[in-house]
């Protein structure tokens, strides 16, 4: 398998086993393992995913995410919580309010041990800012979950989570193919997300490396929070410098701002949309042509496997030490064969906070 990319035949059959994440069956559930584990480069293998039946007691989990302020950590939450309450375990979740708040962060996770904690899942900040939590956490014997976001630290117990530097590539793909070597060159603004947080810092990488020699030429690169106001002043920013842009493609956040702002400056024809992953926001705006396409990284499964391995190691039993959903790309083309509830938290979903 390519580093990068996927096959389009198993991107079709993907798209249409999405639906499996519904309710309570949502597994099997394909997926991929590395091994050696903790290092994207390792050799993977495809394999379906089967979670525990029901936990042996009701342990404690403490969730931490960065932060509640967008449609995909809300999924992320919808898959912790189900699963939580699947497994008949208790869960406790915080959320520091966004990428520049690591201490609170820290502090939140301090807090949540201290109340006893059995295990621990920890959507990151920092790549590197957590580390020394992680090794004080570990010397105290509980087992230590990385979701969705990545850490480097080396002391983790699992990690339930994909190579943002593929959802990057696979971004970077869709253009270089629409837009190959030889044909007119296109301007691109990339808004990968918030700076020093791992799975920026890869989708940066993966991306541009998918570009580096298409027609595609990226004239401007802005890091920010993923907040729907700071993505939109980065996005009206670049516009002003850029009257001549093509596309805009960046972080979800980044598309559903884009949307609005290039129909008011009217633009809409002349610059597209693209997300390098996917949320509510985005799933409507491929099904109403504003967005061009986006690949997901199955979010709620990736929150119900995390679930699944702190009570698999708190008891005992195999687990998977890194796994992730296989990705795949939605676009307007396969839109109305993908079945968003591996992905997106249903309609009407409010965010838990705690399951008894």
């Amino acid at each position: 398998m390519n580093r990068y990319l996927q096959g389009a035949a198993v991107a079709a059959i993907l798209v249409g086993v999405a639906g499996a994440a519904s309710a309570a069956d949502w597994f099997p559930y394909p997926v991929e393992s590395w091994d050696p584990p903790f290092d994207m480069a390792s050799p993977r293998t495809s394999v379906e995913y089967v979670p525990l039946n029901k936990a042996s007691k009701p342990w404690e989990l403490c969730v931490s995410f960065p932060h509640m302020k967008d449609a995909y950590w809300l999924g992320v939450d919808y898959g912790v919580s189900e699963e939580a309450k699947r497994l008949g375990v208790k869960m406790q979740l915080v959320e520091a309010g966004g990428y520049t708040e690591l201490q609170k962060q820290v502090s939140q996770i301090e807090d949540c041990v201290a109340a006893g904690a059995d295990a621990v899942i920890i959507g990151a900040i920092s790549f590197d800012g957590l580390n020394n939590l992680v090794s004080e956490i570990r010397k105290k014997d509980i087992p230590v979950i990385d979701v969705i976001n990545g850490m480097s630290s080396p002391e983790l117990s699992a990690k339930s989570l994909v190579s943002f530097g593929e959802m990057g590539a696979k971004a970077g793909q869709f253009l270089a193919e629409a837009h190959p070597a030889g044909s007119d060159t296109v301007k691109v603004g990339w808004f990968p997300g918030p700076a020093g947080a791992g799975w920026v810092e890869a989708g940066n990488t993966g991306f541009m490396a998918a570009v580096d020699g298409s027609a595609a030429e990226v004239v401007e690169t802005k890091y920010g929070d993923t907040g729907k106001e700071a993505q939109s002043k980065l996005v009206e920013d670049t516009l002003e410098a850029h009257p001549d842009l093509d596309y805009i493609v960046g972080t979800a956040v980044t598309a559903e701002a884009a949307v609005p702002i290039l129909r008011d400056r009217g633009l809409t024809d002349q610059v597209k949309v693209l997300s390098y992953y996917f949320t509510p926001g985005v799933d409507q705006g491929i099904r109403r042509g504003q967005i061009l396409a986006a690949p997901t990284d199955s979010t709620v499964i990736q929150g119900r496997i995390a679930v699944d391995q702190a009570v698999r190691i708190l008891e005992g039993k195999d687990y998977m030490k890194h796994v992730g959903p296989a990705l795949y790309v939605v676009s307007q083309d396969t839109i109305k064969d993908f079945d968003p509830s591996s992905t997106l938290a249903p309609d009407g979903f409010k965010p838990v906070f705690r399951v008894e």
